[in-house]
């Protein structure tokens, strides 16, 4: 019984009726996948991965490796085998051509690794 409880232990009694607890398993759609996967990352080391079915993506800051297989499987309609997440820390530094602290942004980047035959056509 709680500290502060106004009710006595007879009343609870009467009152106590079974509880059941149902667990709903969540659904893929109780998300929002479009969101995780912001836009796909187009640079000359993405594109040579590209060739060998390995697919580059930024994606939310709190997006887990489960929600990009997830958003993935959803918005391209093909599985990933694997899918590796970087964080890339925001940094400062001094520009020597502008001679002042220049800030960049960090980012999470995601790489998704495809089957053989499977492909993202992202252009």
């Amino acid at each position: 019984m709680a500290l502060f409880s106004r009710k006595t232990k007879t009343q609870e009694s009467k009152d106590a009726a079974p509880k059941v607890t149902s667990h709903k398993k969540a659904l893929v759609t109780d998300r929002n996948l479009e969101s995780v996967i912001q836009k796909p990352r187009l640079t000359e080391k993405a594109v040579q991965k590209g060739e060998q079915n390995v697919y580059t993506f930024v994606v939310r800051r709190d997006a887990t490796k489960y929600d990009v297989r997830d958003a993935v499987k959803a918005l391209f309609g093909v599985t990933p085998v694997k899918v590796n997440i970087v964080n890339k820390a925001p940094r400062s530094y001094q520009s020597r051509s502008k001679g002042r602290t220049v800030s960049e942004k960090g980012l999470k980047k995601a790489y998704v690794y495809l089957k053989d035959g499977d492909s993202i056509n992202l252009v």
